[in-house]
């Protein structure tokens, strides 16, 4: 398909078609060159501004698909006036001609990069403004208590001593409440975005691609019972209950004189330094020595680590988990489910999906600051401050908070935003 966005889709009709479609009806024509031959026939589609994605008046021509026949479309209508869209551009548009708002645009991009059918469907809720409409309510409560409190301000000799009611403070409290509620509901949005990034570490022939395999329920990596088998960094993502898992598994840890397994372990070491958490695998028959111990001593000091006793069926032990360890058959699978429930619990994952909406970090970058901004508006009003301070936090709150529809953002946030996007999007 071609998509025209502007001033010119009329035109382009005109030139290409003959004629202008009817509005927002499928019309069956042929597509012509500058010579008025045949270059290929589809259905082509008009809608006028405003009632189209991008705000403005759209043509969408839907050829037979080959390469060269919509490169030779394409050109004609790049030699008609137009030229193509740059990344995210169409959605940009949209966004600017107030069609979406900043968080529903970024919902587009996040529907099509959905890796599990929890993260589309949750996508899907944000386009439709699930977001969007309880950021607007907190954003039209904080225009309200700015209000109330610059009152204050711009009448100083009406009396108004609206700093000293006890009914503001119990606003602001609530307003603290809801951003509290709104955090929450983000922050398991963000990992339906985003998914947890998890690095399998330990010893050489622990079982690592084993516990590999059975996550991603597939042959993902060679197994085998010689050590050092995996020389090189496996990545695999799997979905537990729609919580999108990015897993990583590595050469075993040890010192070794052979450069390719030397080069396996270093590259080991780099991705544990950017994981969510890693899973060091103790082969349960021996239990962790001074190979584990090197390899805690080594990991970054708030990385989280999830201990995992493996070849429980060579040991006889019970499968589960036991004083902050998990122990199972990675051969087997036995155990792996308690496993996949600690990492859900770990990161704080309910998985219920009800009315659950996708977020990014930003987002939450954005509620953080929002939320201070109003609890050092409840301090200064409980230390008894001027009007003045309590009016200015709730100000930068309302700045930060609306940075999440878009309603106060840089353009520079903006351009990296939509530069993520892919073409035609």
């Amino acid at each position: 398909m071609v998509r025209v966005s502007g001033t010119r889709a009329g035109q382009v009709a005109q030139a290409v078609l003959g004629r202008l479609p009817k509005p927002r009806h499928a019309t069956y024509a042929a597509f012509l060159d500058q010579d008025g031959q045949c270059l290929d026939d589809g259905i082509a589609l008009y809608f006028p501004a405003p009632h189209s994605y991008t705000g403005e008046e759209v043509l969408e021509l839907q050829g037979h698909g080959g390469p060269v026949v919509m490169d030779l479309l394409l050109d004609r209508c790049l030699k008609l006036g137009c030229r193509t869209a740059r990344p995210g551009e169409f959605t940009e548009r949209a966004y600017l001609n107030g069609r979406l708002d900043l968080a529903q645009a970024e919902a587009v991009a996040d529907l099509i990069e959905a890796g599990s059918a929890q993260a589309a469907r949750s996508a899907r809720r944000s386009l439709e403004g699930a977001l969007s409409k309880q950021v607007e309510a907190l954003l039209a409560e904080l225009t309200a208590l700015r209000v109330a409190v610059e009152a204050a301000l711009d009448f100083p000799d009406e009396d108004i001593d609206i700093l000293q009611e006890a009914q503001v403070a119990r606003r602001i409290e609530a307003l603290l409440r809801r951003l509290d509620a709104l955090q929450q509901e983000a922050g398991q949005g963000a990992l339906l975005q985003e998914g947890m990034r998890l690095v399998i570490a330990g010893r050489p022939n622990a079982g690592k691609s084993s516990l590999l395999n059975q996550l991603a329920r597939r042959e993902a990596a060679i197994v085998t019972h010689i050590p050092g088998t995996t020389r090189d960094v496996l990545r695999e993502t799997v979905s537990i209950d729609g919580l999108p898992l990015h897993i990583i598994d590595t050469a075993g840890l040890r010192e070794s004189e052979d450069p390719v397994e030397q080069e396996g372990i270093r590259r080991a070491w780099a991705e544990i330094e950017s994981a969510d958490a890693v899973l060091l695998v103790v082969d349960d028959r021996v239990g962790e020595g001074k190979a584990e111990r090197a390899i805690r001593e080594r990991l970054p000091s708030k990385l989280p680590v999830i201990t995992v006793h493996n070849k429980i069926d060579l040991t006889g032990h019970t499968p589960g988990e036991t004083e902050q360890r998990i122990y199972l058959c990675a051969q087997s699978g036995l155990g792996v489910d308690t496993l996949r429930s600690h990492l859900k619990a770990r990161m704080g994952y309910t998985g219920s999906g009800e009315g659950q909406y996708l977020a990014r970090r930003r987002h939450l970058d954005a509620m953080k600051r929002t939320r201070a901004h109003v609890q050092d508006a409840h301090g200064a009003l409980q230390a008894g401050a001027g009007p003045e301070l309590v009016a200015e936090d709730l100000r930068l709150a309302q700045e930060s908070l609306g940075e999440i529809t878009g309603r106060f953002s840089a353009d520079d946030l903006l351009g990296e935003i939509f530069s993520s996007f892919c073409i035609g999007k």
